[in-house]
C-alpha cells in the first residue's frame, strides 16, 4: 500500500510541473484551459511586469516573416519565449520567438515575433492563450497579420487584405479554443465573433492604405489545420464558400480576443495564389512565402505604423 501511494506522490509531482491529468474522454482544449488558469495567467503576467514595468496600449501579433515589424519599435524591452514561464516555444521557420515592448509610432506596443500553430503539436487554446496575457498586460486593442493564399482570383500576390471576417474550420471541426471550464474573469461563456473584426478600425486603415495610393483588399480569411497546403478540390470548395484568402493561423486568436474584450484589426499579406487548376504545375512552397513577406513587409508595416500613430491621434 505504502509503495503504490509513494508512486502515486510521484507521479502527481510530475503532473503539477508539466500539466494537468486528463480525465478519460476529454477534449485537449478543455485540458489547456484548465492548465492556464486565470491565476497561472497572471502569474505570467507578474513575471512580465517585473521586467516591463509600462502597460501596452495595442498588442500586435507578427506573421510569417513579418516579424520587422517589432524591429521599429524604439526603447525595447526584448523578452524571448522560453524565459517566460509556461509560455510555449515557436518553432517554424520566418518565425521569431520572443515578445517585444517598446513604443511603435508614439504609443506603447507588445509585438509577439512569432506565433503558435495547431500543426505545430498544440491545442488551438495552446495557440491563442498569449492574447489573455496581452490583455492582463493593459493592452486594449490587438492587431494580426499573417502570410495566407490567395483564392480570389482577382487577388495577386504581394496584395494586403484587410480581413473582414473568417470562417473557423478548426472550430466547426470541435476545436474551438475556448472548450472546456469558462472563468468568467476571462470573458463570457458565449461570446459573439460576428463583429470580432471592429468595423471603426478597418474603416480608418481604410483611409490609411488610401493615403499611400495602395489598393487594400478587403475579404473573408478562412482557416484550415495545416500543415499541408490545400489540395485543388479544397480551393475550389473554399471558393464556393466565398472565401478569399487562406491560412493556418489567426482565428483560434481572434476568438480569444473577442472573448476577453479587444478591438481587433486583421491583415493578411497574400504570398502566393492557391493552387486550383489541375494542369497547374505551380505549387506552393513555404520559402515563397517567406521570400514574399519579406518584399512586402514594409508596405504592410508602414500601413500599422500609421495606423497606430492614427490611434494616438484619435486619443487626444
Amino acid at each position: 500500500m505504502s509503495n503504490s501511494s509513494t508512486k502515486t506522490a510521484i507521479e502527481s509531482a510530475l503532473i503539477a510541473e508539466q500539466g494537468p491529468w486528463a480525465s478519460v474522454g476529454e477534449h485537449p482544449n478543455a485540458i489547456t484551459n484548465r492548465f492556464y488558469t486565470y491565476e497561472r495567467v497572471q502569474e505570467i503576467v507578474a513575471f512580465i511586469q517585473n521586467i516591463v514595468p509600462t502597460k501596452p496600449e495595442i498588442a500586435i501579433i507578427c506573421g510569417s516573416g513579418l516579424g520587422g515589424l517589432a524591429e521599429l519599435v524604439v526603447n525595447k524591452i526584448v523578452i524571448p519565449y522560453a524565459d517566460i514561464p509556461h509560455f510555449p516555444k515557436s518553432t517554424v521557420v520566418g518565425h521569431r520567438s520572443n515578445l517585444v515592448f517598446g513604443a511603435l509610432n508614439g504609443i506603447y506596443v507588445v509585438c509577439m515575433q512569432g506565433r503558435f500553430h495547431p500543426y505545430e503539436g498544440y491545442t488551438t487554446a495552446t495557440c491563442a492563450f498569449p492574447v489573455r496575457v496581452m490583455r492582463m498586460l493593459g493592452a486594449h486593442t490587438l492587431i494580426v497579420t499573417c502570410a495566407a493564399g490567395g483564392i480570389n482570383k482577382d487577388y495577386s500576390v504581394g496584395d494586403i487584405m484587410l480581413i473582414k471576417d473568417h470562417l473557423n474550420f478548426p472550430s466547426m471541426a470541435g476545436n474551438n479554443p475556448l472548450i472546456g471550464h469558462n472563468d468568467e474573469r476571462f470573458g463570457p461563456r458565449f461570446p459573439p465573433v460576428g463583429h470580432a473584426y471592429d468595423r471603426q478600425y478597418s474603416s480608418q486603415m481604410k483611409q490609411v492604405a488610401k493615403k499611400h495610393n495602395l489598393e487594400l483588399r478587403e475579404g473573408i480569411y478562412c482557416a484550415l489545420g495545416g500543415p499541408c497546403y490545400e489540395t485543388i478540390a479544397e480551393i475550389n470548395m473554399l471558393r464556393l464558400l466565398g472565401c478569399d484568402a487562406v491560412g493556418m493561423s489567426v482565428v483560434h486568436e481572434v476568438t480569444l480576443g473577442a472573448h476577453c474584450g479587444f478591438r481587433m484589426l486583421g491583415l493578411a499579406l497574400i504570398t502566393n495564389k492557391c493552387l486550383s487548376e489541375y494542369d497547374s504545375t505551380v505549387e506552393a512552397l513555404h520559402e515563397d512565402v517567406i521570400r514574399i513577406s519579406e518584399l512586402k513587409a514594409n508596405e504592410l508595416q508602414q500601413l500599422i505604423l500609421d495606423f497606430v500613430g492614427l490611434l494616438k491621434q484619435n486619443k487626444k
